[in-house]
């Protein structure tokens, strides 16, 4: 038992998380010189990948579709603290800071995890296979939901820029929490079996067949370890956030590359668990990730800057620009086509990953 126990401790998905939280707080409002940001940073992507291992414990022990729920809601509270806390810290800065994040969470998302899983579900098996009414759904509120908060304010008069008022503003939040809602009951509900693994005939693959689930002991160790991870992530991506800021200005990039950046950041975590399900023939539970992170990152994201507007100083820029439109409504039409059938090959995969990469060029050159 001793032996058992000095094993897990020594273990780097423990020890780790562990060490990153620990370097944060001794870091925390310090300007860092070049050596600790290198160290910091690899503490960074080991949080990362430890991260993954302890959401597919818990995806393992609780089942689909609550184990891609668990990952997608935890990231995407760490990602609207990290919003919030560097737009209190900049005001000036980063009035459209929330909107850069949530659009690059969204095109990531929908474009670089969704393609990156089918690309790879295709290569296993010529053909991704996944169940089109989940999907299907899980895509419609996406749209809904980046229509509602990023477009629409973008074409309001009742304020001169790209934002809502008060009212409109607060009529988003309450759409985007009841939208998330209801998604969430449909996914773990009455429509549970459209979120599950599907087989090449479309049969439901309601379990892993090859591995035994873990203890729940060993579940809740590592949904406490998950937290650990991700606050040390976010944590330590804030710390390291004054380099990034530097780097972008000394690359002559817009400053609305740095919130590509940060959802590149927070985002690796369900990249790499949608990549190695993928991998494993469970398209649908990367499709899921996908979708259900890009409905997270809205839904949560816009009721909680909705909540910090009142505190915050300077207008909040939501509406999207004339590019970053016609990129979603591609988007958003390339992801139907692909979705409708139920099936997917290399094309669709990679079609999706160059219109990821057509958001990160006009980002960086718009």
């Amino acid at each position: 038992m001793a032996a058992l126990l000095r094993s897990r401790l020594t273990d780097w998905t423990v020890s780790v998380p562990v060490l990153a939280v620990l370097v944060l707080l001794v870091t925390w409002g310090r300007e860092l010189p070049g050596p600790v940001v290198v160290v910091v940073a690899a503490l960074l992507g080991g949080a990362v990948l430890a991260a993954v291992h302890h959401a597919e414990v818990v995806a393992h022990r609780v089942g689909e579709p609550y184990g891609s729920l668990v990952l997608a809601v935890a990231v995407t509270v760490i990602e609207v603290a990290l919003i919030v806390t560097l737009m209190i810290s900049g005001p000036e800065k980063t009035q459209s800071l929330a909107r850069d994040t949530v659009f690059a969470a969204v095109m990531i998302t929908c474009n670089g995890i969704l393609g990156l899983s089918l690309l790879l579900g295709a290569l296993r098996r010529r053909v991704a296979v996944f169940n089109p009414e989940g999907t299907g759904g899980a895509l419609a509120t996406v749209v809904t939901l980046a229509t509602l908060s990023l477009v629409i304010p973008t074409f309001t008069t009742a304020r001169p820029g790209p934002e809502f008022s008060p009212a409109q503003l607060a009529f988003a939040a309450v759409a985007s929490l009841a939208l998330y809602g209801l998604f969430v009951l449909v996914q773990t509900g009455r429509h549970r079996d459209y979120f599950l693994p599907v087989d090449s005939q479309g049969r439901v693959i309601d379990a892993e067949e090859h591995a035994k689930p873990p203890t729940t002991r060993a579940a809740l160790v590592s949904l406490g370890l998950l937290l650990v991870a991700l606050v040390a992530v976010v944590g330590d991506a804030k710390t390291v956030s004054p380099t990034i800021e530097a780097g972008v200005a000394a690359a002559n990039l817009p400053h609305a590359f740095v919130g590509v950046i940060i959802a590149l950041l927070v985002l690796l975590p369900e990249t790499l668990a949608a990549a190695r399900a993928a991998r494993r023939d469970r398209v649908q539970i990367s499709l899921n990730l996908a979708l259900g992170s890009a409905m997270a990152s809205i839904g949560l994201t816009i009721p909680a800057i909705a909540i910090a507007s009142i505190w915050l100083e300077g207008p909040l820029l939501l509406g999207l620009g004339g590019t970053q439109l016609a990129l979603l409504a591609l988007t958003a039409v390339t992801a139907v086509l692909t979705v409708v059938p139920g099936r997917a090959n290399v094309l669709q995969g990679g079609v999706h990953l160059v219109l990821l990469a057509a958001f990160v060029f006009l980002a960086a050159s718009p």
